[in-house]
């Protein structure tokens, strides 16, 4: 796929939700995961209300085409007085892949974090995900904790 224009970084719209539900189930199914329609539909509220507790939401459009998302939250954290950001879920279109779009994604959530004063941001993958981990050892650092949860 070629594309004529450079990709734009913007927040989530309403009008997004048809291209954003569409991404948001192809990364759902890329982790073998899926959700109710309910959690679709809180999701998609979240992302567009104003508390700042919620997640927020920015999206990458190419050629007037939604791409690419991402959702990040600001929360407290118990060995600093700022808030930091975790950035929960980042995704672009096969289509797009390797043209910078989940770059631009990721220094967008950067830049929304130092302008809300959040000195760390941090993610999740899981350790097979080597396309994503191509991205991450580019623009992050490698951590050494092991992530632990609850038995289902």
């Amino acid at each position: 796929m070629s594309h004529s224009t450079a990709p734009l970084i913007r927040p989530l719209r309403a009008s997004d939700e048809t291209a954003w539900r569409g991404l948001w189930t192809d990364y759902l199914t890329f982790y073998k995961s899926t959700v109710p329609e309910a959690v679709y539909t809180s999701t998609f509220a979240r992302l567009l209300g104003d508390d700042d507790r919620d997640f927020q939401g920015l999206v990458a459009e190419q050629d007037g085409v939604v791409v690419g998302l991402v959702h990040y939250l600001f929360h407290r954290h118990c060995w600093r007085i700022e808030n930091v950001c975790y950035l929960q879920d980042l995704y672009a279109d096969p289509s797009v892949r390797g043209t910078g779009i989940g770059r631009k994604l990721i220094e967008a959530v950067y830049a929304a974090a130092d302008t809300a004063g959040a000195p760390a941001v941090y993610w999740l993958t899981q350790d097979d995900n080597q396309t994503g981990r191509q991205l991450y050892d580019r623009v992050g650092q490698l951590s050494n904790f092991i992530k632990y949860q609850r038995p289902a």
